[in-house]
């Protein structure tokens, strides 16, 4: 493969580590990883009638010991923080087996983590032997590619929005892959740990753009790249199984890419990436005037007026920009003033100031 071009919307079949080495630098914008959880199972797990669990004892899933493991976890993470952009991000899901070691290692090479989620599953396998909690849960760790990376892709308000207009929390209830989305082969699972799309468009919509590239080293039955494909993003599986590579494929194959623009495909110009707009820009362009009453978290008990030169005055005369007011009011150490200050619009109606800032981001471009 030739360094200086990225083929994208293919499957690489063999080991992670090496495809990673020729893959080229800097040239993906999101990565998810679903790496061998080390589960480390001894014996075959029965049910109480005695039943076989299908349960993970794929070769993938074996290590000698935890140094061996640890060595690939550091093989492969080097390779992804190579390839990644310096404005991109990694995920990377695991279970109490392994993520404690993954994370260990994911700091170590420079990575910081900006949140740990927990997915909940809400149909989680019982534990058969009734000698421990049930495992209902799964750990996500999302990192940018260093402490010193400022800029990022997150859509903080496509999160809200899919959450009923509220913000978006680290817990996601989201169950297990089941029913017509759970890959088969001579009626037995083809993959024992597939992921559903939802947790994978979650994901995307909220880390990544359309066309964006998304990566991923463990790539299994292709749930990435399927929800990559609906959702107008391209992909890069890498997949050392041959019968896992030839299911994703057809997989993949099979769907159809929605037709539509930006917007449909859930591409929002983040406040980090997009044109800073300050307060004041709204009365030069005459979207707010000097005088005008602001009220916070759409109270009319607690208003400010719009001073000329961008600051607002509350009614007992503290003065300051929009967010030094925001934290002095919620009684926090910095607030987002878009977000929590509203106008009255000529309806009559609260709306968030954000709106005005938006209007006017899209009548610059």
């Amino acid at each position: 493969m030739a360094e200086h071009h990225l083929q994208h919307d293919v499957i690489h079949q063999g080991d992670c580590r090496e495809i990673l080495a020729g893959l080229p630098e800097k040239s993906v914008d999101l990565i998810f990883a679903d790496p061998p959880y080390n589960l480390q199972l001894q014996n075959s797990l029965l049910r109480p009638d005695h039943s076989l669990v299908d349960a993970v004892d794929d070769d993938w899933d074996r290590f000698d010991d935890f140094a061996s493991y640890d060595a690939f976890t550091r093989g492969w993470l080097e390779g992804c923080r190579r390839v990644l952009k310096d404005t991109g991000t990694l995920w990377v899901i695991g279970s109490y087996h392994n993520i404690h070691r993954v994370g260990a290692a994911v700091q170590d090479l420079g990575y910081w983590i900006l949140n740990e989620i927990t997915w909940i599953k809400s149909n989680p396998m019982p534990q058969f032997r009734g000698v421990r909690f049930t495992n209902a849960h799964e750990t996500l760790l999302w990192c940018k590619k260093s402490k010193e990376q400022k800029r990022y892709t997150f859509h903080y308000q496509a999160m809200k929005m899919a959450n009923d207009g509220k913000q978006m929390r680290s817990d996601w209830y989201i169950p297990l892959c089941t029913g017509r989305e759970r890959l088969t082969i001579d009626g037995r699972k083809l993959h024992a740990t597939q992921k559903p799309e939802a947790l994978l468009y979650r994901i995307l919509l909220a880390c990544s753009n359309p066309g964006d590239v998304v990566l991923d080293p463990f790539f299994g039955s292709g749930t990435s790249g399927a929800v990559a494909k609906k959702l107008g993003r391209r992909y890069v599986g890498i997949e050392r199984d041959p019968l896992y590579v030839e299911a994703a494929r057809a997989r993949i194959d099979a769907i159809v890419p929605v037709e539509g623009d930006d917007a449909v495909l859930g591409k929002i110009q983040a406040g980090r990436s997009a044109p800073r707009i300050p307060f004041a820009a709204l009365l030069e362009n005459g979207l707010l005037l000097p005088g005008q009453s602001l009220y916070f978290d759409g109270a009319r008990t607690q208003c400010a007026t719009v001073l000329a030169d961008g600051s607002v005055r509350t009614a007992d005369g503290e003065r300051g920009s929009i967010h030094q007011l925001g934290a002095r009011l919620s009684q926090q150490p910095s607030c987002n003033g878009w977000q929590h200050w509203y106008y009255e619009d000529e309806t009559g109606d609260l709306r968030p100031i954000d709106t005005l800032r938006q209007r006017l981001r899209q009548t610059s471009e």
